[in-house]
């Protein structure tokens, strides 16, 4: 594992203090933006729930430019058809961008926030897919049947969002990734997206302290299905380590 010094300086308590707004706005926006959508999607489905989770997503960025000065650019092609995405993890803002983009995108994700009120309900709904990590081995093959079951079905797969490292990750930091990824991949038959960032930059791993700017996450050239097998961890952490770096150094972090 490789760590990078910190961002240097110091947040001023008025920053401090739109981060709190920031929370409570968002809060009570997805309290609202979630009761609002119940109906839609109790008669509307996986593709009535990924509309509200749309507006959601974007009401929370729009929120965040607006109380952090926090904004995004986003590189390269999202995929639309069915696909593994495999990312960088740093923080909270990467999760929100990365949704975004994705038309039909659903988590692998703890079994815990799928029994969060509402919301969990909504990741249930657009096709989120809960792990018991504790079952380790067990729990992978049973994901591996879910996506070829909804491989099989009408409305497909959509885009599957994996973080390798399975944790989020400080600036400059790489961890090992988890196999689990691979696994899915040739078990699904699957392409594989690859997607870079600097969020952890402006965004810490807790969430607060966010610092305005403009982040950036790349979504790099796809690794196709039959992409030799004993290559392709190390193809995928090259692929989205090496240009995670990159996207730091292009913002003015140095090791």
């Amino acid at each position: 594992m490789r760590n990078l010094s910190p961002v240097p300086g110091r947040l001023g308590p008025w920053q401090y203090l739109q981060n709190a707004l920031y929370y409570l706005h968002v809060g009570l926006a997805t309290l609202l933006i979630g009761l609002a959508g119940l109906p839609f999607v109790a008669f509307g489905g996986r593709d009535a729930a990924n509309a509200v989770a749309t507006r959601w997503i974007g009401y929370m960025l729009w929120a965040a430019r607006l109380h952090l000065g926090v904004t995004c650019e986003l590189r390269g092609t999202p995929p639309e058809g069915d696909c593994i995405v495999a990312a960088k993890h740093q923080c909270f803002f990467d999760i929100l961008v990365i949704a975004h983009a994705l038309p039909r995108r659903a988590f692998v994700m703890k079994r815990e926030v799928m029994r969060v009120p509402i919301m969990g309900w909504y990741a249930y709904k657009v096709g989120c897919i809960p792990i018991d990590r504790a079952r380790g081995r067990d729990a992978l093959r049973a994901i591996a049947g879910e996506l070829r079951a909804r491989l099989a079905s009408a409305g497909g797969l959509g885009q599957l969002i994996i973080y390798p490292e399975g944790t989020r990750t400080r600036p400059g930091e790489r961890r090992d990734y988890k196999h689990g990824v691979g696994t899915l991949r040739l078990a699904a038959d699957l392409p594989v997206v690859p997607v870079a960032v600097n969020t952890g930059l402006f965004w810490p791993r807790k969430g607060w302290g966010v610092r305005p700017g403009r982040a950036v996450v790349e979504f790099l050239p796809v690794i196709a299905p039959d992409f030799p097998r004993d290559e392709f961890m190390s193809r995928l952490r090259a692929d989205i380590e090496d240009n995670s770096d990159r996207l730091l150094a292009e913002a003015g972090f140095r090791q």
